[in-house]
């Protein structure tokens, strides 16, 4: 069984040393539902690079549509060594066998490391829609045969250079951005399903904290939050992804929107279940235009020094 466990408290975890904002980076939607090249789906994957670093962060819900986007997009994943799992629900990790076979003859370590949170093999027994159950479960024995590891993490981890896992991520906030009333087995025994796993991707930048989220579950806050803490308490440059306000009440988002505010978040591509509505809602919330503030496309980008690159339809 190939499955490493890291440590737990900030900076415990054998991790490069801080050597300053990142110079370069560039986020590039993969899979969403609104999409004017390739397809779209219920789904989220997005290729971070990040100073000379590539990175795939979740791999979509159907097995084939991040493999056929990648291909519509002229995006090349043979040289992309570690893929970040957000959380273990079947619309982020539906493609990770297709993509790692599609990959592995030419380059055996391409797609090959997985980084997930604690929780991210949790079995969920029992409330909610089956569909939601742990498919990693069933994708787990496949992975490790091809020579694939899974890199579960207890706490935050610095990967790269200005480049952090969260891991999982503290409940500061009585956010309930997540699904159904749903029970999992745990250490501590069979708990509420509150997507413990739920984790992000922190980029430190002189211009701020990049932030990508799959669904944030964990809730927006609470993830913002905890990057500020475990970076720095930097202003959000960018927030790119999902963060499940799809179907949040006009309360939850005005006071979302406040926090949001406080942060100081400068651009939002808002993908996934986020919800359209949610993302208009923020923009005139957060007094941001539409140059700064689009819904999340597939093919869509956000590049350092440039801002978002929304497509024709988000624009």
């Amino acid at each position: 069984m190939l499955l490493a466990i890291a440590g737990g408290a900030v900076g415990a975890e054998n991790t490069p040393a801080p050597a300053g904002p990142v110079k370069t980076l560039k986020v590039t939607i993969l899979s969403t539902m609104l999409a004017e090249r390739g397809l779209g789906e219920w789904g989220f994957a997005a290729l971070v690079e990040v100073d000379g670093h590539r990175i795939l962060f979740d791999t979509g819900m159907y097995s084939d549509v991040v493999l056929k986007n990648a291909a519509t997009l002229k995006v090349d994943l043979s040289d992309v060594p570690d893929v970040i799992l957000s959380h273990s629900h079947f619309d982020h990790v539906g493609g990770l066998m297709t993509l790692r076979d599609s990959v592995r003859a030419r380059n055996p370590v391409a797609l090959a490391t997985v980084h997930g949170a604690e929780g991210l093999f949790y079995r969920r027994i029992e409330g909610g829609p089956p569909i939601l159950a742990n498919p990693l479960l069933v994708l787990r024995p496949q992975f490790e045969a091809g020579g694939g590891v899974f890199k579960i993490h207890a706490g935050p981890v610095q990967l790269y250079p200005g480049i952090w896992f969260t891991g999982p991520v503290p409940r500061k906030y009585p956010e309930r951005n997540f699904p159904g009333n749903g029970r999992l087995e745990s250490p501590a025994g069979v708990v509420e399903d509150n997507v413990p796993e739920d984790a992000a991707l922190v980029i430190d930048t002189a211009d701020g904290l990049v932030v990508i989220t799959g669904c944030g579950h964990a809730g927006v806050v609470n993830l913002l939050d905890y990057a500020r803490t475990i970076v720095r308490p930097a202003k959000i440059h960018a927030l790119i992804g999902g963060i499940h306000l799809f179907n949040a009440s006009d309360e939850t988002l005005a006071w979302t929107a406040g926090k949001l505010r406080e942060f100081g978040v400068e651009n939002l591509l808002g993908a996934h279940c986020t919800g359209l509505e949610t993302v208009y809602r923020f923009r005139s919330d957060l007094g941001l235009d539409r140059a700064h503030c689009v819904v999340g496309a597939t093919g869509a980008n956000f590049e350092l020094g440039k801002g978002i690159d929304p497509g024709v339809l988000a624009r």
